[in-house]
């Protein structure tokens, strides 16, 4: 059984983030026959959600599957909430740009259901780390972290409802659809913003040899190196 938080912790604050990117998107008032094409609250929160999603699907579930009793079962159980949170996220881009299947619903109630959507793939996603922290150790859940830290910045910036979301399809499926999605956001204007990015990494001996760059642990010259234009 694992000790360490970080998961919940990261999770926790992710989720947080995503009801603030909620909370701006919705603040934003327009007349009815208005669209809100190019609307970067808008497209910041379906991006950095859809994101998510995309993360847990990269770094968590396989995790589950790998590390607990019944994971994939489990992982089975979470899969509708996601999706149901995705296709959410595409009725709120096509009401977004005024798209005429849209005119049944209301900026309000598409809001109020998405808000009930993302608490409750949160309340799943927070039910698959507490399983994996009764089964796993804290190094699995501390690799977890990282991997979607990581999975994060490599994920789609929109949401896939209908493509496979697990197994090494649905790894493959991410790998294609990154780029694509870039293309479109450019076409379209969309401000999707980017994930922070990760600390700079120190270059290891190899790297160092091959620059003709050593770096010595007592060297006077690794305070200067940081200052250096190309660093910065």
């Amino acid at each position: 059984m694992a000790t360490t938080t970080v998961l919940q912790e990261e999770l926790r604050h992710k989720h947080d983030e995503l009801v603030g990117r909620l909370a701006r998107a919705r603040s934003i008032i327009a007349r009815p026959e208005q669209t809100r094409r190019g609307c970067p609250p808008i497209d910041q929160f379906n991006a950095g959600t859809s994101r998510h999603l995309h993360a847990v699907d990269e770094a968590l579930l396989p995790a589950v599957s790998a590390h607990v009793e019944n994971g994939s079962a489990l992982v089975h159980e979470y899969l509708p909430a996601a999706r149901h949170l995705e296709v959410l996220l595409f009725h709120v881009k096509a009401h977004e740009y005024g798209s005429t299947w849209e005119t049944t619903h209301d900026w309000p109630t598409l809001w109020g259901e998405v808000e009930q959507a993302l608490v409750a793939q949160q309340v799943k996603e927070e039910e698959l780390v507490s399983h994996l922290a009764e089964e796993a150790s804290d190094d699995v859940l501390v690799l977890v972290a990282g991997r979607m830290t990581v999975a994060e910045r490599r994920a789609p910036s929109r949401p896939h409802p209908h493509l496979p979301h697990t197994g090494l399809t649905g790894k493959l499926v991410r790998r294609v659809a990154r780029p694509v999605d870039a293309i479109w956001d450019s076409v379209e204007g969309r401000s999707v913003g980017n994930p922070k990015p990760l600390p700079h990494k120190e270059p290891g001996l190899f790297w160092q040899y091959l620059l003709g760059d050593p770096r010595f642990p007592d060297d006077p010259a690794n305070e200067t190196r940081h200052n250096e234009p190309g660093d910065r």
